[in-house]
């Protein structure tokens, strides 16, 4: 019994002592908690970003031709009537795409020229709903780039940033419209840089993302998470058009050249230096002794009387910048040759036999004449030709006599030709240059079938005399 009152002794000693634990842990638990670390702030987010940014990208609706009402064989009263056509005519098309303000003060917009390529009325609506009618001030195929123009005050414009200073990794956001839902945000990567061969015709030199970019999107913003401008959305590779993690956006330092060239002249006015030029391969890298260097330009031919001969330039130098920037490719030394305006003075720097030199010359203009056959074929008055030469993006890649300029509301506008049409052949028989187009025009019965490149499109196209 003894050792049992021991023991219930010993048993209510833990007791007590459990229970003065307990109170005291009870007691002590507010200032615990009191002394715990603070709450975690809120989580990472874009929202601060988006919403400084959005206001600036807008959407653009457009009224245009069908594709019916452009081709001049399906406007040809006998042509349809003996394919039995019905004679209404075509309904206008309505379709959507984005922009984006650069300049809050004059209401200017970027987007694509494929958005407002056959447009007849743009309409542009901001994020805050105001709707305002657009006034296309320019736009350039070659790139694939318009500037529009809306009167309208309270705007928010996005500041460009440097594309030329984008890393592969970086992050970035796209914003636009997509399949008409409204304005959408979605973000990603840049996939890589300095991508061709997207439009074999034009000046190339596309950022790839892997933020989702689908059809509406077009002409909107590529932005970097500083909210600077540093691409405009154009085009994606997928299937059945849809996004699979490739889009491209033209960079914003390509836009802006074309920008100011269009809110000046209306048009890309571009310029020489009369060389040919191919990539610095490995394999001419080493045959040159210039194992080390990876990218530059070729000089493979240089114009006599050009501003390249002018300046010194031979055949075998091997360009490594442009304004002291470094070149990557051929394609990037075309590029940033069919940006600077005419007149203007650029800076090579090259190498030749071992030696790095700088040279200074000037962007000269375009020296083939263009020609007209107003007198000679009324049925293409209104119309001027000229031989392809290197400034031309087709220029290399097939023969053939570009149509330079046509003017809006004469007979061969009338009759379906466009500025920036190549004409392939005649009646079947190939040209290559003006003197063989007139020599065609000259020897056939007065219906003339010419076979046309329209960008990557080719058409046939039926004068009538």
């Amino acid at each position: 019994m003894a050792g049992f009152g021991r023991t219930r002794a010993s048993l209510a000693g833990w007791l007590f002592l459990t229970v003065l634990l307990a109170l005291s842990w009870r007691a002590g638990l507010p200032s615990a908690l009191a002394q715990s670390p603070a709450p975690l702030g809120p989580p990472p987010t874009l929202a601060p970003l988006i919403e400084a940014v959005t206001p600036a990208v807008v959407n653009i609706a457009v009224i245009s031709r069908s594709p019916t009402a452009d081709n001049p064989l399906l406007r040809d009263p006998f042509f349809r009537r003996f394919f039995n056509l019905p004679d209404a005519a075509p309904r206008p098309e309505l379709s959507a795409g984005s922009g984006v303000i650069v300049d809050a003060r004059r209401g200017l917009i970027l987007t694509n020229h494929h958005v407002i390529e056959r447009a007849s009325e743009a309409v542009v609506t901001l994020k805050d709903r105001r709707s305002f009618r657009a006034r296309l001030v320019g736009s350039d195929p070659d790139t694939d780039i318009a500037l529009l123009q809306v009167e309208a005050e309270g705007l928010t414009a996005l500041p460009f940033g440097d594309s030329d200073a984008l890393r592969v990794g970086d992050y970035v956001v796209a914003i636009g419209n997509p399949f008409g839902l409204g304005q959408t945000v979605t973000s990603g990567i840049v996939s890589a840089l300095g991508r061709t061969g997207i439009n074999a015709d034009g000046y190339e030199d596309f950022i790839q993302t892997d933020a989702s970019i689908n059809p509406g999107n077009s002409g909107g913003a590529l932005v970097d998470l500083r909210g600077r401008l540093i691409g405009i959305n154009t085009a994606i590779i997928g299937p059945a058009g849809g996004n699979v993690g490739i889009g491209f956006a033209v960079p914003a330092n390509m836009a802006r050249a074309v920008m100011n060239q269009l809110a000046e002249h209306g048009e890309v006015r571009r310029g020489r230096l009369g060389i040919g030029v191919q990539d610095l391969t490995p394999d001419l890298a080493q045959a040159m002794g210039l194992a080390r260097m990876t990218e530059g330009a070729v000089v493979t031919q240089v114009e006599p009387g050009s501003p390249a001969a002018e300046a010194g330039l031979v055949t075998g130098d091997v360009v490594l910048r442009f304004d002291g920037r470094p070149l990557r490719s051929a394609t990037d030394l075309r590029n940033r040759i069919g940006l600077a305006p005419v007149g203007r003075s650029v800076t090579l720097g090259l190498v030749r036999e071992g030696r790095q030199m700088e040279v200074t010359l000037r962007i000269a203009r375009p020296e083939p004449a263009s020609v007209r056959f107003d007198a000679a074929l009324p049925q293409l008055a209104g119309a001027a030709f000229r031989d392809l030469d290197p400034t031309l993006p087709v220029y290399g890649k097939v023969e053939g006599v570009l149509v330079s300029a046509c003017e809006p509301g004469s007979p061969a506008w009338s009759r379906g030709l466009r500025t920036g049409d190549v004409i392939l052949a005649v009646n079947r028989e190939s040209v290559r240059s003006v003197e063989e187009l007139r020599t065609r025009i000259a020897a056939s019965s007065g219906t003339l079938v010419l076979n046309l490149l329209r960008g990557n499109s080719a058409l046939l196209l039926v004068i009538r005399s």
